[in-house]
């Protein structure tokens, strides 16, 4: 999933040129004082978060098994009861941004009316393609599109009257060009629009009501339009509690995601075992780095990382599409997003389908891992955004970096689907999802330096996310400041990776981590929906006062 670093970024503090003076700053519940160990406690937030995420870490290794049994009855539950709802919620910020692109809405200025871009159009897009690039794209970024093809191309598996697939639509039983545009649609659907939508809808409330309305740059200062001064209470104390577990389990389960991964590409190079010891032990060595991080400091730590990261991502990229069928993906990008369009009603229809393994097992839990990250990713945009408009800011972030996201998973995927359609090598289709980026590249040339490569990115996009996710917790936590003290990010950093520990050891494993983001996700997207309506109320009161 996306991970970036906020290196660099101007804090937007007294930042705003236009403030409502409909809009009070009451906010003095907010000042919070410096308690025991340095840390920045603001009111309930920080103790009932921090308190839960202790008490969780606890709970989960005291009894592994019971907490195994819990979060996979979550799981089912929840993707079971619910896929409709995070379907329809995804469909709705989609549609809420393209209205907003279209309406008069889109005139209005972050920052106000006189506000500048703090950066030119070359620096934007290339932080906008930076907020999309993370270790969801190195895990899936060859096995998503090569599961898709693989089961759309196997067609429907009944047993016992009872549907056990996993292909998107019903498939594409024994066409295989159908089943490759079908598995590129699926890919790029879950990658595209939709999750981009609800990055831009929270990037944009907090960039509109921090910049243009001089609310603190956290979530409940969205909600202002419609809880007034009550946002400083405890409806606003729940709102960021709920912010802080949804990007707590979405930032542990790409932590734990990264972790499988390096062991596998540990185990491809250099024969290390793949076990859970490996990976907690992983886990622990990568998240001491990243404390390091978080001690050095922004620009002396995660974005002297990012940078290097962003290198050995193009780099990566760069060769896999020359020393791949480069023709045949170019051509696949187009037809890939042709396909996306012509496949997107019946992927987005919520209700009636016949894939029901794939929509709640791949769509549902995608749409509550991105709605999870969408405080993270949503702070990122808001805070490289100031001074464009709305329509201006809608349609970039939609776009730059949906088209990255395509053109990433057109070169992985679309190299290991033609590794199998024309040189039938099938080793990358039948690994585990984990060792599926290695094994595609060890069909190419220089196979262990690219491995090797993709280890490093593995692990330096886990340092990078483990810091900005501390970053952002302690930021909301801290009520909007973003000069919190340095031990309170180291808290969030150490008890990022605790969770993602237990979860791991737990009986489910990767099951558990995908549960709790599934569960904490539920209610976040609630507060998206009524986001929405706040972002509405307070762009017509700009277009009011400008």
């Amino acid at each position: 999933m996306t991970d970036e670093t906020t290196a660099g970024i101007p804090s937007p503090d007294g930042a705003a040129d236009v403030i409502d003076t409909d809009y009070t700053i009451g906010q003095d519940n907010l000042e919070g004082s410096v308690g025991p160990f340095g840390f920045d406690i603001h009111n309930p937030v920080f103790q009932i978060s921090g308190l839960s995420v202790v008490a969780f870490v606890f709970y989960t290794l005291a009894l592994p098994e019971q907490a195994g049994m819990v979060f996979g009855w979550l799981f089912g539950t929840v993707t079971k009861g619910f896929d409709w709802f995070f379907i329809g919620a995804a469909n709705i910020f989609v549609l809420f941004c393209l209205m907003l692109i279209v309406t008069p809405l889109g005139k209005v200025r972050l920052g106000g009316a006189e506000a500048k871009p703090d950066y030119g159009y070359t620096g934007w897009f290339a932080m906008l393609f930076a907020a999309g690039m993370g270790i969801g794209l190195m895990f899936y970024g060859v096995s998503e599109p090569l599961t898709h093809f693989s089961t759309a191309f196997g067609g429907v598996s009944i047993e016992n009257g009872v549907r056990t697939d996993w292909s998107p639509l019903g498939g594409a039983e024994g066409d295989q060009e159908a089943a490759i545009r079908l598995g590129m649609a699926a890919t790029i659907y879950h990658w595209g629009l939709h999750p981009w939508a609800i990055y831009a809808v929270v990037g944009l409330a907090m960039a509109l009501f921090s910049y243009n309305k001089g609310l603190p740059l956290t979530i409940r200062s969205a909600f202002y339009p419609i809880l007034g001064e009550r946002i400083w209470g405890w409806p606003g104390h729940i709102i960021d509690i709920l912010a802080v577990f949804a990007t707590l389990f979405g930032l542990a389960t790409s932590l734990g995601l990264g972790a499988t991964q390096a062991n596998a590409g540990l185990n491809e190079l250099f024969g290390v075992p793949i076990n859970a010891t490996m990976q907690v032990l992983l886990i622990t060595g990568i998240t001491a780095v990243a404390l390091v991080s978080v001690l050095r400091g922004l620009d002396g730590g995660v974005k002297l990382l990012s940078e290097i990261n962003m290198g050995l991502a193009f780099l990566l990229l760069g060769f896999v599409l020359l020393v791949g069928p480069t023709l045949a993906i170019l051509s696949n990008f187009g037809t890939s997003l042709i396909a996306y369009f012509e496949y997107l009603p019946a992927l987005a229809n919520p209700v009636n389908r016949p894939d029901t393994n794939f929509m709640q097992g791949w769509t549902a839990f995608y749409w509550a891992w991105w709605i999870s990250w969408s405080p993270f990713v949503g702070m990122f945009i808001a805070r490289v955004s100031r001074g464009r408009t709305v329509r201006e800011f809608i349609t970039c972030v939609l776009l730059i970096p949906s088209l990255v996201c395509v053109l990433w998973m057109s070169v992985f995927g679309g190299v290991a689907i033609q590794q199998v359609v024309q040189d039938g090598y099938t080793l990358a289709q039948d690994a585990e999802l984990p060792r599926q980026l290695f094994q595609m590249l060890d069909a190419l040339p220089l196979a262990s330096i690219t491995s090797f490569i993709g280890i490093v990115l593995v692990i330096v996009f886990f340092v990078t996310s483990s810091d900005s996710g501390s970053l952002v917790i302690d930021t909301i936590t801290a009520g909007g400041k973003v000069d919190a003290p340095v031990p309170q990010r180291v808290f969030w950093c150490i008890f990022e990776g605790a969770v993602a520990i237990v979860l791991l050891l737990s009986v489910g494993g990767l099951k558990s981590l995908q549960s709790m983001v599934i569960s904490t996700g539920l209610p976040f997207t609630v507060v998206l929906l009524v986001m929405c309506w706040a972002i509405f109320r307070g762009l017509q009161s700009e277009r009011a006062i400008n």
